[in-house]
């Protein structure tokens, strides 16, 4: 049973929110919070798995108390959040402090909570202890080391041990990366793109499943803290070096070629497809143009989007890094990857920056 807090400064949602998710029965609502003190007191007495937490509230808002959360006791957070400017950008900041996901409130329907907010419930509950975990070793690293009895200084804890080994023979250098990544994509994302030197060598398409109110400030946040460059994607513009595109939300990014220099594609098309943007299709498309020289990445997320698409790419010369599963907040789309055997190497979020470059350069 998984034991949930909702809070939200709306009487009604609560008690809709409560509703919708208990007719599973696979959860439990424990109690509800109206605000952020009133959340911290509960959190503390009852001890939920999960808590979905409004952003705009009296008294103590939504970011404040994410942030108070993770300090005290950490555990898996979802952000309920309006589809306005400063409700992306809020909700962004509250990913980059601790948050596992979010959902737009204009999704907060019956249906959209039964389909999109009680998978990721489920799915996010089994990172609590991950996230007991990682805050202990943040812990560890910001604090002074402790003199033992013999005089010798100690620490905590250890650095946990990373898993990428480059390879003997990645296959000559790659100038495009293409990545698809869901849930806990935008902190993974952040880690990665941060990472990377001013002179990145290629061009990297990014797929996040994300609605259009939020990709516009996500490439925004993400230029302010990248060397390189960072932007939303505009249909027909041309791919450069050094140069990462985000797909806008609600529709796909494609790459095509006309003439010597590819460029993007922005559409609907094809309309099938679950996810919009779709990591698949711009996996698919990738692999018509220019498959040798491309490097697809699968990071964290929910579901198999991309798996189709990869198997494309990787059949026609591309070479393929999927992230680990200890290091995803949900091992879904790149557990797609590695059971199907696409993944020529498996990677940890805090190795996949040198891993990107390892292969890119082509040695």
């Amino acid at each position: 049973m998984i034991t949930v807090l909702v809070v939200d400064d709306s009487a009604f949602m609560r008690k809709f929110l409560t509703s919708s998710l208990s007719q599973d029965p696979e959860i439990r609502v424990l109690d509800t919070a109206r605000d952020g003190d009133d959340a911290l007191e509960k959190i503390a007495r009852l001890n939920p798995d999960v808590v979905t937490l409004d952003v705009e509230m009296p008294r103590r808002d939504g970011l404040s108390t994410l942030e108070e959360i993770m300090k005290t006791a950490p555990r898996p957070v979802i952000i309920i959040s309006s589809l306005t400017m400063e409700g992306a950008e809020i909700t962004l900041r509250c990913l980059d402090a601790g948050a596992l996901d979010f959902i737009p409130k204009h999704h907060v329907h019956p249906e959209a909570v039964i389909a999109e907010l009680v998978p990721k419930i489920k799915a996010v509950a089994k990172k609590r202890a991950f996230l007991a975990l990682r805050h202990n070793l943040r812990d560890a690293k910001t604090t002074p080391p402790r003199p033992s009895a013999s005089g010798h200084e100690h620490t905590t804890a250890s650095t946990p041990h990373l898993s990428f080994s480059k390879p003997a023979n990645l296959g000559g250098p790659r100038d495009i990366v293409a990545i698809g990544v869901s849930t806990g994509g935008p902190p993974a994302v952040q880690k990665v793109l941060t990472g990377l030197p001013k002179n990145f060598p290629a061009s990297i398409l990014i797929a996040q499943h994300m609605p259009a109110a939020f990709t516009g400030p996500f490439a925004k946040r993400l230029d302010t803290l990248c060397a390189i460059s960072v932007k939303e994607a505009e249909h027909g513009e041309k791919i450069q070096q050094g140069r990462a595109y985000i797909a806008p939300g609600g529709r796909h990014m494609l790459l095509e070629r006309h003439g010597a220099t590819p460029e993007l594609a922005i559409s609907s098309e094809p309309v099938s497809e679950l996810y919009k943007p779709s990591a698949t299709v711009l996996m698919n498309s990738v692999a018509k143009v220019n498959p040798r020289k491309t490097l697809g990445v699968i990071l964290t997320g929910m579901g198999s989007d991309g798996c189709i698409g990869v198997k494309s790419l990787k059949e026609n010369g591309g070479y393929i890094l999927a992230q680990n599963e200890a290091s995803c907040v949900v091992y879904g789309m790149p557990k797609a990857i590695v059971d199907a055997g696409l993944a020529d190497q498996i990677v940890d979020i805090e190795e996949m920056t040198a891993a990107i470059l390892a292969v890119v350069q082509g040695k």
